[in-house]
């Protein structure tokens, strides 16, 4: 069972941070086997595509680099 953060804890930023490593290593994990959510990653910003599962993880751990695109739809 995971542990959830502590809300009356004195340092939230703590929790703030695991939770985001917690999300970058799932969707870089999901995004291996995803090209949807590849695209979605690529048009926030995240360049991902052609990248590793860890270099994935790494890129999501940064703030985005490109810029957001638009969809065409």
């Amino acid at each position: 069972m995971v542990a959830t953060p502590d809300s009356q804890d004195d340092h939230p930023e703590a929790d703030l941070e695991r939770v985001n490593n917690l999300l970058a290593e799932w969707a870089a994990r999901s995004a291996t086997t995803s090209a949807a959510l590849i695209d979605r990653l690529e048009a926030m910003g995240y360049a991902v595509r052609g990248k590793s599962e860890d270099e994935i993880a790494d890129v999501l751990h940064q703030p985005p680099t490109g810029r957001p695109q638009t969809s065409s739809r």
